[in-house]
């Protein structure tokens, strides 16, 4: 019996490490990175990047905190503690709808502007790295991840 070291599994026809996963992972937690770097530049020095959790898309404004935990599949304990944070902070505020007793989440002006420099340095890095491979290319790119992304929403692939 022959035992396969990992990298004479992969066939031939495929390339080999760093796979696209991982390379997304890389990219990923540079934009994240990025992102806390404006959130401290604007004068929020108290956001952590655990924060990210809460402030991702979709944005809470007006979920149910329970229904966030299952979004981010985190537990609803890490959810809460997140958000009471994040109240703490004045980030974030849970608060009954009108004609309801269930609280939901929402934004306060301060949550707005931290999803403001977000925004900003979103738009940024896109200009950015347009430019770095390409306007074509890059729209390329990002339309492969809104395909993909809608993909692995579907109910089948999860």
């Amino acid at each position: 019996m022959s035992i396969l070291s990992p990298q004479n599994s992969i066939p031939d026809a495929l390339p080999g490490p760093p796979f696209f996963g991982a390379l997304l992972r890389v990219v990923w937690q540079h934009v994240r990175d990025r992102m806390l770097q404006a959130i401290h530049e604007a004068g929020f020095a108290d956001f952590q990047e655990a924060h990210f959790a809460v402030f991702s898309f979709p944005l809470p404004d007006g979920m149910r905190p329970s229904e966030l935990a299952r979004q981010k599949r985190m537990s609803r304990q890490a959810v809460n503690y997140l958000l009471s944070q994040l109240e703490d902070l004045g980030y974030v505020e849970r608060r009954a709808a009108d004609g309801s007793d269930r609280r939901l989440v929402y934004l306060t002006p301060r949550g707005h502007e931290v999803v403001a420099a977000i925004f900003g340095c979103l738009r940024q890095l896109h200009e950015q790295w347009s430019k770095e491979v390409g306007k074509e290319r890059f729209d390329d790119f990002v339309d492969v991840l809104k395909q993909l992304s809608t993909k692995a929403q579907e109910p089948t692939n999860r």
